[in-house]
C-alpha cells in the first residue's frame, strides 16, 4: 500500500508484513535492466507469477509496452538493480508515472540468488528473481536524490574522469621524455605542472635543449608571471648536452607536443570543474552544512553527497562508517587470537582515499578531531591507525550534522 506524507503526496510503498491482505492484491514487479532492452516479470501477493517474463526496448515503443504491462501504480512495487547508468531513464519514468520504486544493490540480488542455490542466469530469470526478492524481503521504496544532488554527483564523476585522463597523459608524457631526455624529470619532477609542459612544448628532447639559447630559455614564462630562470635554464642545457636520451626524431617531438597540449587543456578543464562543483555545493543546503565541519571543503562535501547521498539515510554513524569501510572489524579464525582491524577490504574505497587529506586537515584545524588524535597517539596507537580512527570520527560528525540539519559546533553535542 502507498505511504502518504502530511501533504497528501505519495512518498513510497509499504506492503503488508503480517500476512494480511489489503483491498487489492499487491503486485511485485521485477525489472532486469539492460543497455538496449529490459526484462519484466510480475508476481502477486501470494508469490505466483502473473506476468511471465517479457522484454521491452529502451525506446518510446518499449516504454509504452511497459506502461500497459505494469498497470496502475496503486498496490504495486517495482524493483530494479542500480547497474551503471542504464537504470536512470527508466527509474525517472516510473517515478513520473507514480510508482513506488526500489533500487537494489546488485550484490544483494546476487546473495539472494546464492541463498536459493540458483546458478542459471538470464534476463528473464533475473527479472523473476528481482520480483521474488521484493515479495520475500518487502523492502521500503527508495528515495531518489533530488535533482541538485544528482547534478552534484555527475559533476564529481566528470571531475574523476578528467583526473584519470590527466593521469594517463602525464604517464604517456613520462614515457616520451624518458626516451628523449630522461634526466629532465630529475630537475622538473612534476611533468603535469605548467612549468614542465611550457618548457617541453618548446624543447621536446635533449637535442632541442642542447641547442637552446640560455637567455631565451631562462626568460620563458610558464604561468603568465614566472619565468624558468637562469639557474634552471643553464642546468637543463648543460645536462642535455651529455644526456643518454637517444630518441630525438619527429615522432617523439610530436608525442611530447601533443601530450603537453592535452595536459594543459585538461588542467584548465579541471579548474573550471572545481569552480562548477563549488558553485553547485553553494546551492546545496546539505553541502553548505557539511562545510561547517573543519576539514571539509566544498569539494569534499560534494564527494560525500555524490557517494553517500544523504548521510542521514543511514541507520547510524556506525553504519555510515561501515559503508565507507573504516568501521573496526574483528578478525578471528580457528584457534587464532581475535584481532581488531581498523578497517576492512570492502566499502567505498574511492571515498575513503579522498577523505585522507581532509582528515589530516581536520586533525590540524578541528579541535574535536585533534583531541581524539592526540589521545590515541598518547595511548600508543600507531599514527596511521590513529588517522583512520579520526576519519571515522569525522564521518560521525558528518552523520550528526546531516541528521540534525544544523551546522557543526566547535564543541559537538553528545552523539548518540
Amino acid at each position: 500500500m502507498p505511504r502518504i506524507d502530511k501533504c497528501g503526496q505519495r512518498i513510497g510503498f509499504e506492503a503488508p508484513r503480517d500476512g494480511s491482505e489489503g483491498d487489492n492484491e499487491v503486485r511485485y514487479i521485477g525489472i532486469d535492466v539492460g543497455k538496449e532492452q529490459h526484462a519484466i516479470a510480475v508476481m502477486d501477493d501470494s508469490g505466483e507469477v502473473v506476468l511471465k517474463p517479457k522484454k521491452f526496448a529502451e525506446d518510446i515503443d518499449g516504454y509504452e509496452r511497459l506502461r500497459r504491462w505494469v498497470g496502475e501504480p496503486e498496490e504495486a512495487l517495482i524493483g530494479l538493480e542500480a547497474t551503471g547508468h542504464y537504470w536512470k531513464n527508466l527509474a525517472t519514468t516510473l517515478l513520473g508515472w507514480g510508482f513506488a520504486l526500489v533500487l537494489i544493490n546488485p550484490l544483494r540480488t546476487k546473495r539472494f540468488a546464492e541463498s536459493d542455490l540458483a546458478r542459471a542466469k538470464t534476463d528473464a530469470i533475473d527479472a523473476k528473481r528481482i520480483a521474488r526478492f521484493l515479495f520475500e524481503k518487502r523492502p521500503d521504496a527508495s528515495r531518489l536524490p533530488a535533482e541538485v544532488s544528482d547534478e552534484l554527483r555527475e559533476l564529481v564523476r566528470l571531475r574523476d574522469r578528467l583526473l584519470q585522463d590527466m593521469g594517463d597523459r602525464v604517464r604517456q608524457l613520462h614515457r616520451a621524455v624518458d626516451l628523449g631526455f630522461p634526466e629532465f624529470s630529475r630537475m622538473i619532477k612534476n611533468l603535469g605542472s605548467q612549468k614542465a609542459t611550457a618548457v617541453l612544448a618548446v624543447y621536446p628532447t635533449a637535442k632541442a635543449f642542447a641547442a637552446a639559447s640560455e637567455r631565451e630559455l631562462s626568460n620563458l614564462r610558464y604561468d603568465g608571471r614566472h619565468t624558468v630562470g637562469r639557474e634552471l635554464a643553464r642546468a637543463l642545457i648543460e645536462t642535455a648536452k651529455v644526456s643518454v636520451g637517444q630518441h630525438h626524431g619527429e615522432p617523439y617531438q610530436l608525442q611530447v607536443g601533443y601530450f603537453c597540449e592535452d595536459i594543459d587543456t585538461l588542467r584548465e578543464r579541471l579548474k573550471k570543474m572545481e569552480r562548477r562543483i563549488r558553485n553547485a555545493a553553494d546551492q546545496h543546503d546539505l553541502a553548505k552544512l557539511l562545510t561547517s565541519i573543519d576539514g571539509i571543503g566544498p569539494s569534499t562535501a560534494a564527494r560525500l553527497i555524490a557517494t553517500l547521498g544523504d548521510p542521514s539515510d543511514f541507520d547510524s554513524a556506525k553504519a555510515l562508517s561501515a559503508f565507507v569501510g573504516v568501521a573496526p572489524i574483528i578478525q578471528h579464525s580457528g584457534k587464532s587470537t581475535p584481532k581488531r582491524a581498523s578497517c576492512g577490504p570492502h566499502g567505498a574505497a574511492k571515498l575513503r582515499h579522498k577523505l585522507y587529506m581532509p582528515t589530516l586537515r581536520a586533525i590540524q584545524s578541528n579541535p574535536h578531531i585533534k583531541r581524539h588524535y592526540d589521545a590515541l597517539v598518547a595511548r600508543g596507537k600507531p599514527k596511521k591507525l590513529a588517522v583512520i580512527a579520526c576519519m571515522r570520527r569525522l564521518l560521525e560528525l558528518v552523520f550528526v550534522v546531516a541528521k540534525r540539519r544544523t551546522p557543526f559546533l566547535p564543541v559537538p553535542p553528545q552523539m548518540a
